[in-house]
């Protein structure tokens, strides 16, 4: 459908590459967790080393009792004489229990706080990039694998924990085997290589699946979700849209089960080669070790610890190859997150930059031309130059598509021009202040968001940041002629407008509206842009609604109007009229009127509907 675009990602799962990014995984991992809680971060560490040298003390003893049960006059003897070697393993296993357990408690604490903090940078680097990286595909898709990243940070802790302890017991099996017999360490090494081959060669064909299929696996997430969806419901049943989907749904389903189908069927084909491997490695190893003990070149109890030795030298050595490879999986989705950091920050809205005018008198568009990236047939204003003078109501008119949404986005600072340049009293924007441009605006947008909060969230999120009074709710409920709306609901400004969640209660669409202009209202900003403010509102209460803008607009505050209804405009200051993305009429609503231009023709054509008489029905034969 579309959706599906393959998107290479940075792989470098050779044994090589992997042994080179080791320390960078662990430092990268060891500095996520110190940020979470340093305490936590060394009691694992410590914890992990101390228990792979546990370990290698652990291998040093049984040589030195099996040593001592093997060799000696008489049973009695030997055992006396393997006691030491014996407590020193019992207090060994003991020391290792405690560190485990000390480990565990420590990574059971810092693993959710990893996550915690690699979540919440995510989220703020998201929520602070401009809105055209939200738009734009590339970054979103970035977005969609990053959010993996604080998972995978989380689980990078315990594969870290695990390595570190895996890296020790090696190095102390192979030490134990390198004293033993020089030849033994290269035939351990030899008996687990294939298994890490297997676990590095399905490790990058998953990660390459995911990164191709993540959108699909999206697109199908939300096909489904849309099957349950109660705003889709009415829709779903009366046009009988529920088949429609289900069979995109059963498409896009059957397309990833044979995408994890072929998965499964090479991992077991790379399976079944690296066991066949590993047996005739075994196979050599332990004949190896047999021949040197009839040979008479080794003792039995050296060979009773080689055994020992390889047995864990290799259960160590397999420990740490699949515990690099699942770090290294992880560490690829943690880069993802990394690379969303850096690009977010390069995205980011700018911070600081020249103070605004206090008290601004105009905002002017100077030859403003801006485009849609990926949008060549034309720009979406073009070479657009007018005044909005402040304290005043302009009202912003013209067909779909003709540039008056997109005009606003850029006066609130939301996109920057491609070309020219928009002045508050010669102040460029361009150069301002983004976030003191952004506490002048409030905004009623045509889509608004309709939080699933309580009404008295919905209206102080307009402005979170000031302190929460009942007065200034009050003041914002009023302004907006809200009340009613309030009053009906079955807590008032208490209700869970959230009807998915126990207790949540729903408004229609014109109660919203009002709850919409009262968050505007309580943000108090100097200019309140409202697009399309009595879309879902009846004639009464489009009435009610323009009086309270007006009264806005007579206590000193700008409004910036767009609607399509041209008779409600008919007490606005000024008129811009915008067609293709281009100005073609500005004036007062009787200037514009009077000059027959392309406003007089829309609002023509909109009192015809009122006008045209009504013919009766036929009647019939």
């Amino acid at each position: 459908m579309g959706w599906n675009e393959h998107s290479d990602a940075f792989l470098e799962l050779g044994f090589r590459a992997m042994m080179a990014r080791l320390p960078g995984m662990l430092a990268s991992s060891l500095r996520l967790a110190r940020q979470a809680d340093p305490a936590a971060a060394r009691t694992v560490l410590l914890a992990e080393v101390g228990r792979g040298v546990a370990q290698a003390v652990s291998l040093l003893a049984v040589n030195s009792a099996l040593g001592s049960l093997l060799t000696g006059p008489d049973v009695g003897q030997r055992l006396r004489a393997a006691v030491p070697a014996l407590a020193v393993m019992a207090a060994v296993l003991l020391v290792a229990a405690l560190l485990r357990a000390a480990s565990v408690y420590a990574t059971g604490r810092l693993e959710p706080k990893v996550e915690r903090v690699a979540t919440e940078l995510y989220l703020e680097r998201a929520a602070n990039v401009e809105l055209a990286a939200i738009e734009d595909h590339a970054f979103h898709k970035l977005l969609d694998t990053a959010q993996y990243g604080a998972q995978s940070a989380r689980r990078m802790i315990s594969y870290s924990a695990r390595v570190i302890n895996a890296m020790i017991s090696l190095i102390a099996a192979a030490g134990v085997l390198t004293v033993l017999h020089p030849a033994l360490l290269p035939l351990l090494v030899t008996m687990t290589l294939p298994s890490a081959w297997s676990a590095l060669t399905n490790a990058r064909r998953r990660y390459e699946s995911f990164h191709t299929w993540v959108q699909h696996a999206r697109a199908g997430h939300l096909i489904g979700s849309l099957l349950t969806e109660p705003g889709a419901a009415p829709e779903i049943r009366v046009h009988g849209v529920g088949p429609f989907l289900l069979r995109h749904f059963r498409a896009m389903a059957e397309t990833a089960e044979t995408e994890q189908a072929r998965l499964s069927r090479l991992a077991a084909r790379t399976g079944l080669i690296a066991a066949t491997w590993t047996g005739v490695a075994t196979l050599a190893t332990y004949a190896t070790l047999g021949a040197l003990l009839l040979g008479g070149t080794m003792a039995l109890s050296v060979a009773g610890t080689a055994v020992i030795a390889i047995r864990t030298g290799s259960a160590s050595l397999d420990t740490l190859v699949l515990e690099i490879n699942q770090l290294h999986e992880e560490a690829l989705f943690v880069g993802d997150l990394q690379r969303l950091y850096v690009e977010a920050a390069e995205r980011a809205i700018p911070a600081g930059g020249e103070p605004l005018p206090e008290d601004p008198k105009e905002i002017r568009f100077e030859n403003v031309t801006f485009g849609y990236p990926g949008d060549a047939a034309r720009p979406a204003l073009d070479d657009v130059s007018l005044s909005l003078p402040l304290g005043r109501i302009i009202a912003l008119v013209g067909e779909n598509g003709s540039g008056k949404t997109t005009l606003v986005k850029l006066l609130a600072g939301l996109y920057t021009p491609d070309r020219g340049r928009i002045h508050w009293d010669g102040v460029d924007a361009a150069t301002a202040d983004r976030r003191m441009l952004a506490e002048r605006i409030a905004m009623v947008a045509q889509d608004f968001k309709r939080w699933p909060f309580t009404a008295r969230v919905n209206i102080a999120v307009g402005r979170s940041s000031a302190p929460l009074t009942e007065e200034r709710l009050a003041s914002a409920v009023s302004e907006a002629g809200a009340e009613e709306v309030v009053a009906d609901l079955p807590h008032g400004l208490d209700t869970l407008l959230a009807r998915n969640f126990s207790g949540g209660h729903e408004l229609s669409g014109g109660q919203w509206q009002r709850l919409g202009i009262a968050r505007a209202a309580y943000r108090r900003g100097h200019i309140l842009i409202v697009d399309e403010p009595t879309a879902a509102l009846d004639a009464r209460a489009e009435l009610e609604v323009f009086e309270k803008i007006r009264a806005l607009a007579g206590n000193g505050q700008t409004v910036v109007l767009i609607t399509h209804r041209l008779a409600s405009v008919r007490h606005a200051d000024l008129v811009h009229v915008l067609e293709q993305g281009r100005l073609v009429e500005s004036g007062t609503p009787e200037e514009l009127l009077a000059r027959g231009g392309v406003y007089a023709e829309l609002y023509a054509l909109q009192a015809e509907q009122f006008t045209a008489p009504v013919s009766a029905p036929e009647p019939a034969a």
